[in-house]
């Protein structure tokens, strides 16, 4: 036997308001509707099913042994349809009750903590997965569904046709230096005077790391790398210890900042960093997304003011 075209989820809604209320006056006035929709509807249901559900009785209907029937396994069917709605959502990223969002390890200093702590006022029941990494690590997971928005730096590794972004702030690279560096005082650098020095940086796929590569090119010289490292959190206590100079972005001054000095670089060396969230296209309207990049907006507006 087939399904009947007609019988539909919404009736079986109509339908169970009216069996709660036994009313057709009271079932219209729960759905807001019209006591006539509510009749036809229960019509139409009888006609999709092919059996009588009601006893007329002038204008009153009384349930009979179908009608029970069909209210106690329509109740589970929509109970069943409504999670089956839920969970599909969620697996597609639309109002799911956790929201997993990426970011460089260097926006954990300032940035995310305060993004989460808006997000949370304005959606209090939702729980959010910080996963954190490089540029092209966040991207390749944002473009697989394991993540719903990345804070990352907006260049060239970002840029995506399936993709949207919102610009945050610019934040200026450093040279970053131990505090009893002989360079630790000094108002500005010429990054030409350090060809000979050892330096540390991120690896591959880090936006410091290829904004690094782009201040030495303009300096005239490849650096001497002692060691590369995973996180900006490894790469200043390396510095700090003296192992090696590195550039970085102003935002992580606080970290280690008895230990550790940035200094600017001449203005021919300066370089920005536009630091913004990226999204997906096809999930602009998703409305945890939305609350983020309200407050993502807000943040901004802070920041500039």
């Amino acid at each position: 036997m087939q399904i009947d075209e007609e019988l539909t989820f919404k009736k079986l809604e109509i339908f169970l308001a009216f069996m709660r209320s036994g009313n057709l006056s009271r079932a219209a006035a729960e759905l807001d509707t019209s006591t006539v929709s509510v009749h036809r509807a229960l019509h139409s249901l009888e006609n999709a099913l092919r059996c009588p559900l009601f006893r007329r009785e002038g204008r009153k209907l009384t349930p009979l042994e179908s009608a029970h029937v069909l209210e106690d396994r329509a109740q589970k069917l929509i109970a069943d349809m409504l999670d089956t709605v839920r969970l599909t959502r969620e697996a597609a990223g639309f109002s799911a009750e956790r929201f997993k969002l990426g970011a460089l390890y260097s926006l954990t200093v300032k940035t995310v903590p305060q993004l989460i702590m808006g997000l949370k006022l304005r959606r209090s029941t939702l729980n959010i997965d910080l996963i954190l990494g490089s540029n092209i690590d966040l991207l390749y997971r944002l473009k697989n569904l394991e993540l719903d928005a990345i804070l990352v730096s907006l260049n060239d590794s970002v840029n995506d046709p399936d993709c949207e972004s919102l610009p945050l702030f610019r934040d200026d690279i450093f040279l970053a230096v131990p505090v009893d560096s002989p360079f630790a005082n000094q108002a500005e650098v010429d990054l030409a005077e350090l060809r000979e020095a050892t330096f540390i940086t991120l690896t591959q796929g880090f936006a410091t790391h290829q904004d690094a590569l782009r201040v030495f090119r303009q300096a005239g010289f490849a650096p001497q790398v002692a060691m590369q490292v995973n996180d900006i959190f490894t790469l200043l206590s390396m510095v700090s210890s003296g192992v090696g100079y590195a550039l970085l972005p102003g935002r992580i001054a606080a970290v280690y900042e008895n230990r550790v000095r940035l200094i600017p670089l001449e203005a021919r060396y300066r370089m920005q960093q536009q630091i913004g969230v990226v999204f997906l296209k096809s999930r602009e309207r998703d409305p945890n997304l939305l609350a983020l990049l309200a407050e993502c907006r807000m943040y901004a507006k802070r920041r500039d003011g």
